[in-house]
Order: C-alpha cells, then structure tokens, then sequence
C-alpha cells in the first residue's frame, strides 16, 4: 500500500471511528448478559435506507460471540425493515462457525481470525465454484478484566500479562505488577486466570498479542485453542466475564462490553508510549486504523498491528468478519445473504456500531467490503 494511501486510509478511518461519551455496551458473547433479550441498547431502530430485495425465508448463521451485541441490533433493525425474513445468528465461537459453513448448514460465519489455508481448502468443497473469503465487518478491543479488592486503575504490560496467563505470575504483589503500579497496595493474594475452555478468535487474537509484544513470556503460536498450562477454562466470554465478576483475586479477557455491562474493571496497558493506554473503543479505533488488507483478490483479511505502541493506541484488538463464498453461494440463501451484509456494511449498519461502543471498519476498507458484497453469487 502506498503511503499517501495508508495516511488517507488513517485519517479517514480515525473521523469515522471517533466514539465520544460513555460506553454504553452490553454483552456480546454467547449468552445475554443483560436485562433484556437484544443486547446494547435494548431497542431495535427500523432502518429506512435497508433494501430487503430478493430476501426471503430465515437465513441461518452462526460463530464469533464477540460480535453478539451488533448481529443482535442490525439483525432487529434489518427485520423491522424486512417483513418475512428471519435471520437466526448463533453465537458461539470463531471455531465452531468455521466448521458450521465448512458444513453448509449456515449462509455465512462470523470468525475473529481470518480463515486458516487448510480452511479455505475445506470451503472449496461447498463453494463449488469458489473458496470461502474474509470480509472484516466489526472491530473492537479485548479487554483485560480483573477483579481485585481495593485496587483500582491497574496498569499491566505485555510480558507481565504474558506470565499471569503462562502461569509465571501467580500473586497479586508480585514485583513486576508492584512496579507497574507504584503507589497502589497490592494484596498478598492469588491470582485467578481465566481462559476461553473452546477454540477462540478472541484467545488467537489475544496470542498474537503476546507473540508479538512478549515472545520469551509467551513462546505459544497463537491457535485459536488455549496453549498455556495451568488457569481455569469457562466457555464463551459470557462464561470468562462472569468468573471474573464473581471470584476475587481473578483475571480474564473477553470484549470491552461484558466489562462495561457488568462494571468489570478493566487493564491499562503500557505499550511504551507516554501513557498508559485505556481499553476503550476509540483506543482501538486508532490501532484498527492502521490495519493493512493482507488478502488477496475478494478476500480482505487484515494485517494488524499488535506492536503499536502509537499514542493512545491500545494494542489488543480483533476484528470479525463474516466469512462467504467467493462464489457458489446457496442459491436459496444468496439474496437474503446479500440482502443482509450490505446492510450491517453500510454506513447505516457501521454506525450501529459506534452507537454500541465496538469500532467500526475503516471506511476505505468498508468500501471494499461492500463493493465485494455486491458482487457475492
């Protein structure tokens, strides 16, 4: 990419991506965490600028949980438009996505990490006439929430994350954390790390995170399946977050909106820059900012950059994309299909995300994905 392209993409991508007051975020991950069934605000907006031609039927989906909260908001707002049409999204995980459409039985997935090459191989057999592609639809950050009694605004870098979760780290007053916080009374207690017990995008992203920033503490590839010894599993993030709210002395990663919905304190992280960077969405808006479409012809999978160390830029961020066939799409499911993600990919549909509190895709690249959504057959 050149670099006049780069900086326009950067200054384009930072105004889209502003997100200003507070957060107000609800669960995102496999189950609701909130007090009604549609996760952020509870409201479902009728869409005036929605095209429902050619939808039809219930359309099937499944995977990410991380991007629970908008799939619900743009699958009410795209419902209220299109009268007829249901859109069923399970959310689950990354893993178990990939394998649902690899399988046929959904129209698209929702994956944290872009599709693997033994992946794309599989799709071939259900894209008769294509392979399986990345189209990136939601960003956000990864939390790290903690919960520990009296202590608050706690600072953390790469390599001390990297041990809490290795299991290098197993007390709150140890040294390394003491000196990343100075002035703050650590407890003599131990530590309580909590992972995702199922393949995760937001485990992957988390890895690439620490194999970028920290790789004598963390010597793990960054899979989708947990890597490390010791730590206890809980399923989905819902099932992380809620650990981690109730166990004192424990810490976890999940998205920004289980911590904002459930008040979870979350990790400052000092990336090297002036200050240490807070977990909010227009931090990782700013680390988003600079992704580069590493994909090929119509697939537009991101490179990121875990390593940032840019100010205000917090480092732990994913993207999802839904992931379709090139070609070969059903021919049952490809109206609606098409019908669907142009909407969540419009400007409409992107700014659900920012009311929401996830980061919304930079809008060259979003251009890209719609212009490849319109091509979908």
């Amino acid at each position: 990419m050149k670099l006049q392209r780069k900086n326009g993409l950067r200054a384009t991508a930072l105004g889209a991506l502003a997100v200003t007051g507070a957060l107000v975020l609800t669960a995102c991950g496999s189950d609701d965490n909130t007090s009604g069934s549609s996760g952020g605000s509870g409201k479902a907006t009728a869409a005036s600028n929605i095209s429902c031609e050619g939808a039809k039927g219930k359309l099937l989906a499944s995977g990410s949980s991380a991007q629970k909260n908008a799939m619900d908001l743009w699958v009410k707002n795209y419902m209220a438009a299109c009268s007829g049409v249901e859109i069923n999204y399970k959310s689950s995980s990354s893993g178990e996505g990939i394998v649902a459409f690899n399988q046929g039985t959904v129209g698209f997935a929702g994956s944290d990490s872009a599709l693997k090459p033994e992946e794309v191989a599989e799709s071939k057999k259900i894209c008769k006439s294509g392979q399986g592609i990345n189209l990136p639809m939601v960003g956000g950050p990864i939390a790290i929430g903690y919960n520990l009694s009296g202590v608050e605004d706690l600072t953390l870098d790469a390599p001390t994350i990297a041990k809490i979760f290795n299991n290098k780290i197993t007390k709150w007053n140890d040294p390394a954390i003491a000196k990343l916080n100075e002035g703050k009374s650590l407890p003599d207690k131990a530590i309580q790390a909590f992972h995702r017990s199922e393949d995760s995008g937001t485990t992957q992203n988390l890895g690439k995170y620490l194999g970028a920033t920290a790789k004598a503490e963390w010597p793990y590839e960054a899979e989708k399946k947990w890597p490390a010894p010791g730590g206890q599993a809980a399923s989905g993030s819902s099932g992380v977050a809620a650990q981690v709210k109730q166990v004192d002395g424990a810490i976890g990663y999940f998205e920004l909106s289980y911590a904002t919905s459930q008040s979870i304190p979350t990790v400052s992280i000092d990336t090297g820059a002036a200050a240490p960077v807070k977990a909010t969405s227009e931090n990782a808006s700013k680390a988003i900012a600079a992704a580069k479409v590493k994909g090929t012809g119509k697939d537009l999978a991101l490179e990121l950059d875990y390593a940032t160390k840019a100010e205000g830029a917090y480092p732990i961020v994913l993207v999802t994309y839904e992931v379709v066939c090139s070609t070969g799409n059903k021919s049952d499911t490809l109206s609606t299909v098409k019908s669907f993600l142009t909407y969540t990919a419009s400007e409409e549909g992107q700014k659900v995300l920012s009311d929401a509190g996830y980061a919304p895709i930079p809008a060259e690249i979003n251009a890209k994905v719609r212009e490849t959504v319109a091509g979908l057959n």
